[in-house]
């Protein structure tokens, strides 16, 4: 199958997806959304093994795509919260996919780009990579992440990163948990190598049982979190800063908030 917005590759039982917007730093659409969601559940109902995550050009996924975004101001609140169903569904099946995934981050990953690297189970991550939950710099709400993040590293680590908004480097991430290694760029590619025979060489049927037991134990809360979320992110979606901060942010200029 063809995508528009992402390259899938598969070879010897992994599946290689790259995220194809170099020109727009690999931000996400919503038609990159689907394709990254249509793509795993591919991979998920084949003979996959391992999925390798991956950005073209000089980024990872820098998050949405704000003049995308901003194409929506006029959206109903019924439409706005389906939107944010896409954003909970893509983070979702990342989490509840049952084969092993790795994100590869050789440059920014900011935002959802965050999110989607540091949900995978592996995160190899190059010294100069950078990451930050940037969300709320726009007036926005780090809905979705924001659920994810607190089960991952703790509420008071994610309040920090989540109320400054700023950048991280890859070593910060890695003292966090949200990054498993800190490799250099040019051995990236042979260290994922070692990490996908290392994966294939374990029972497929075992490790689809783990990841299923590891999901199941955070389920319930999961679920009430990312109904919170979702309804959080659908409100921030209406409101005056949020259309200031996406204007300014592409005017190049400071926000003006209106509170």
């Amino acid at each position: 199958m063809s995508f528009a917005t992402i390259l899938v590759r598969d070879e010897d039982g992994v599946r290689r997806i790259t995220l194809n917007r170099p020109e727009r730093r690999n931000a996400m659409t919503p038609e990159m959304q689907r394709e990254l969601i249509l793509a795993m559940e591919e991979a998920g109902s084949g003979d996959c093994r391992v999925v390798v995550f991956a950005g073209a050009g000089e980024a990872f996924c820098a998050g949405l795509d704000l003049s995308a975004l901003q194409k929506m101001n006029h959206k109903t609140a019924e439409e706005y919260m389906v939107d944010a169903e896409w954003v909970a569904r893509l983070f979702r099946t990342v989490f509840d996919l049952p084969i092993p995934t790795i994100a590869l981050v050789h440059g920014p990953a900011i935002a959802g780009g965050t999110g989607l690297a540091t949900m995978c189970d592996f995160t190899l991550a190059t010294p100069g990579a950078k990451f930050g939950y940037t969300e709320v710099r726009i007036g926005f709400v780090p809905a979705v992440v924001s659920a994810i993040l607190t089960l991952q590293i703790g509420e008071k680590h994610a309040r920090d990163l989540l109320l400054t908004a700023r950048l991280f480097s890859a070593e910060e991430a890695l003292r966090l948990g949200l990054v498993n290694e800190v490799v250099a760029a040019e051995k990236m590619e042979s260290r994922c190598a070692e990490l996908v025979a290392m994966l294939k060489g374990n029972s497929p049927e075992a490790i689809a049982a783990t990841k299923r037991l590891l999901a199941a134990q955070n389920r319930a809360w999961l679920d009430e979190a990312l109904a919170a979320a979702l309804a959080a992110n659908a409100e921030a979606r209406q409101t005056h800063d949020f259309r200031e901060g996406v204007a300014a942010f592409l005017e190049k200029r400071k926000p003006v908030w209106k509170s």
